[in-house]
């Protein structure tokens, strides 16, 4: 296992207990305000969609993938849609040590019958060096080849292109001239114009990764070259940024629910995505409430200070993370908060007035996301087992075909694949199981 896949497993085990003491929590209340919302076009996954994200080492860490898809199964908990994580190390728009485009296209995107497609590639395409217009003719005419073979095996498939994420020359002096950066904008430029030519959805991964960067180098100069630690690969905070700017870039909503009360006229005067019952006056206030999602587990990484710096860099929270509770006409002073019979914070009349930021405190759905998360993860790892261990290093490359159909060379290859794959989606229903929310209880009790 590799060392960012160590840190994001260690991450998720004690969670519960890790909470109260995570850096996002401390700065809780500072980013609890709520942020207005803005009208956006439909978020574009629809139910029984598959999805295979495609790319490089960067997509092969399994981070900004796992972010995303954690993203979409507790925001839209009815939404069944399937994932297939296929990033390679080393790939370029040509392939690599996993085989040839061609064979890399049938057996790790095809062969999974796609309705869904993401490509971040260019890394490695450009050859870590200045711009040179024969290497970046392989680029972009590999490119277009990918987009001509997904069309026409997959009619209908609906393509996301992503402008590749930044080579750090923002922490760091560039170590070229002009930064290695630059050539990956030209890049980027290249994926953005043929997305549009194409009729495709383009995300990009560089400017807000880029833009963050800047903020936390300004905010803490040591602990910023941590984000990108060896200036290639990010660590979890650098993807937590790109998951944000491909969901962005799908449409995805802000809020994960939205709820007002008027304590002094014992009304709820507002809610979004959730349904309050039983709201009752008397030592404080009391309500049950069912939202329609879980909000995203920021607190996954909580002990990772550069994660937190990361996220505190960034437009995340106010962007794709709220789910804001305001209660006014308080009588006294201060207050605890409980949601069934947990505590989750004490706070001022004036805080509750305003409106807190339920994503950020250790609350029951935060935790239960943060189950959820610890599930994509396992089907991951399941699948890459199936995948990489089996299907891939078993596999004789030069005789492989490339229409990447099955070609086992042990008998009971087929089997192993098949019960790896049963497995996988046993994990899966219980992630999706896991998504479902649940009526809370909560209870506002004055200190």
């Amino acid at each position: 296992m590799t060392d960012q896949r160590k840190l994001q497993t260690a991450s998720i085990e004690g969670r519960a207990t890790r909470f109260a003491r995570s850096v996002v929590f401390t700065l809780a209340v500072a980013l609890a305000m709520v942020v207005p919302a803005k009208a956006q076009g439909p978020f574009p996954l629809k139910q029984g969609d598959r999805v295979v994200f495609y790319g490089d080492s960067i997509t092969d860490q399994r981070l900004y993938t796992t972010f995303t898809e954690t993203y979409v199964v507790t925001r839209f908990p009815g939404l069944h849609v399937w994932f297939v994580h296929s990033g390679v190390g080393g790939d370029r728009v040509t392939g690599g040590w996993a085989g040839g485009i061609d064979l890399r296209l049938h057996r790790d995107v095809i062969a999974y019958k796609p309705t869904v497609m993401t490509i971040m590639l260019g890394m490695n395409d450009g050859s870590y060096k200045a711009w040179d217009d024969a290497v970046f003719k392989t680029y972009s005419t590999g490119y277009q080849h990918i987009i001509d073979t997904m069309k026409q095996a997959a009619p209908g498939i609906r393509i996301t292109v992503i402008q590749p994420s930044p080579y750090d020359d923002v922490t760091r002096p560039p170590n070229i001239a002009d930064g290695y950066n630059k050539v990956m904008i030209r890049y980027g430029q290249f994926v953005k114009e043929l997305g549009e030519r194409e009729g495709l959805t383009v995300a990009d991964l560089n400017t807000p990764v880029v833009a963050m960067l800047e903020e936390a180098k300004a905010a803490d100069p040591d602990l910023a070259q941590k984000i990108v630690g060896d200036r290639v690969h990010p660590g979890p905070g650098g993807h937590l940024i790109m998951a944000e700017a491909l969901l962005k870039a799908w449409n995805a909503p802000k809020t994960v629910a939205a709820v007002e009360i008027d304590a002094a006229a014992k009304t709820v005067t507002h809610t979004e995505n959730a349904k309050v019952t039983m709201l009752r006056a008397g030592n404080g206030l009391s309500w049950t409430e069912t939202d329609g999602a879980l909000p995203f587990p920021l607190a996954l990484d909580g002990d990772d200070k550069a994660f937190a710096l990361a996220v505190h860099s960034s437009d995340f929270v106010e962007a794709l993370d709220q789910e804001p509770l305001k209660v006014t006409g308080l009588t006294s002073a201060r207050y605890q908060l409980k949601i069934d019979g947990d505590r989750v914070g004490e706070f001022t009349n004036g805080q509750l007035a305003a409106g807190l930021n339920l994503a950020l405190l250790p609350t029951p759905m935060a935790k239960q996301a943060a189950r959820v998360h610890d599930l994509t993860i396992k089907h991951n790892d399941v699948h890459f087992a199936r995948w990489r261990d089996v299907q891939v290093d078993l596999e004789d490359h030069e005789t492989a075909p490339a229409s990447g159909t099955a070609h086992y060379q042990f008998p009971s290859e087929q089997a192993a694949v098949d019960a790896l794959d049963r497995l996988e989606e046993e994990i899966v229903q219980q992630q999706r199981a896991a998504a479902q929310p649940k009526t809370r209880r909560y209870e506002l009790l004055p200190e």
